[in-house]
């Protein structure tokens, strides 16, 4: 009995990401690099799974200017997976005038580095490792045509009858995304008989839009997830047989870990809590965690300090530490009187006074900041 093709689909590497949002030089390049060590990753799986071939449904280059040594360096990780690689061109590397695809350094170096790679830009049937694919190539950044629409001329019946039909494609699928008719496939008019599995790109989280047709999402995570379901940082390993439903198996290849936490602090009692929650996030791992921290609430003023502290050594630790949230600093019972009854010292108590008054009418960051810096002072020398 002839063994069933398996393809490990994957999308929307984005080699050469620029990360401009990361200040620092050394952590965005971290970021970058990690793109490129996810295909080795991807070429790991393919040897573990024994995949007849690849498929990179589109943007496999982030853009046209990639540094030339990313290019090399990635060429050479896709050279080191044991099967045939096939990818199409998306909207951030098309096929066009100006894409990536057309540079000169990039044609030698395929040549040179990954003799297995076959890039796949007309609209026709292609048979590789046992398998038919229909390949959707965009040949500009956006496409008010749909790079389906082949499809629909296609004669089915031209095409090998035993051989799996899979096919290859980068945009939205209709209802799907917020393109509008931009890089729009169709697929509703096709025989649904006649295509054993869809391979898409474009969607940077795992998606199953249903049981023939499915989102990769990126092999590495490239944003702070948006709910549980919001999954990044995998790839597929599908069996295709003709006419059978596909089986589809989802197989981690991130590394990096990205963090949306949400919390609300009533009181420096909630410190503890948040400390809790950011220990099992990250642990004691350096440099391999992105965070988005929302605080909201209220805490005292030594409170609002030792927060401070952690938020600094946290952000050394972290790849990218990104804060939001209303947090508000107001002082204790303890904290108000201990700067409001000073009996050695009444110009502090005056001004203590004066800016707790601002601060009732309104929470001013200002006022809150002053009179933070007001009890470090005192605390420092107790206002002597």
């Amino acid at each position: 009995m002839a063994r069933v093709p398996r393809i490990l689909h994957t999308a929307d590497w984005q080699i050469g990401k620029p990360y401009r949002w990361i200040e620092n030089s050394q952590k965005q390049a971290r970021l970058q690099q990690e793109r490129v060590d996810a295909v080795l990753r991807i070429a790991e799986v393919a040897s573990q799974q024994e995949v007849d071939v690849v498929l990179v449904a589109g943007d496999l280059f982030d853009s046209s200017t990639v540094a030339a040594a990313m290019v090399m360096e990635v060429l050479e990780a896709v050279g080191s997976i044991p099967s045939p690689v096939v990818a199409i061109p998306g909207n951030h590397d098309h096929g066009g005038a100006g894409g990536i695809w057309r540079r000169e350094d990039l044609r030698r170096q395929m040549q040179q580095r990954a003799g297995n790679l076959q890039l796949l830009l007309k609209p026709e049937p292609v048979d590789v490792a046992g398998v038919t694919l229909l390949p959707c190539p965009l040949q500009r950044q956006r496409m008010s045509q749909s790079p389906s629409l082949w499809l629909d001329q296609l004669n089915w019946t031209q095409l090998d009858p035993l051989k799996p039909r899979v096919v290859l494609a980068h945009g939205s699928v209709q209802g799907f995304g917020d393109e509008g008719q931009v890089n729009q496939l169709c697929f509703e008019s096709l025989p649904r008989d006649q295509i054993d599995y869809i391979a898409l790109g474009d969607w940077h989280a795992l998606i199953e839009v249903d049981r023939r047709t499915w989102y990769s999402g990126t092999p590495e995570p490239d944003r702070f997830p948006t709910g549980p379901d919001d999954l990044r940082s995998q790839v597929l390993v599908i069996d295709v047989e003709r006419t059978q439903p596909p089986t589809v198996m989802v197989k981690p290849t991130g590394r990096l870990r990205w963090h949306r936490i949400t919390m609300t602090l009533n009181s420096d009692a909630d410190l503890p809590r948040l400390e809790q929650t950011l220990v099992e996030s990250v642990g004691s791992r350096v440099g391999r965690d992105l965070m988005r921290l929302e605080l909201n609430g209220q805490l005292g003023l030594q409170g609002h300090l030792q927060l401070e502290e952690r938020l600094a050594l946290l952000g050394e630790q972290l790849l990218h530490l990104r804060l939001r949230g209303k947090l508000h600093r107001q002082p204790t019972a303890q904290e108000r009187d201990e700067l409001l009854l000073r009996m050695d010292s009444p110009l502090v108590s005056t001004i203590a006074a004066g800016l707790q008054d601002e601060l009732q009418s309104s929470a001013d960051p200002l006022v809150e900041q002053a009179l933070i810096e007001l009890h470090r002072l005192c605390s420092m020398d107790p206002c002597a």
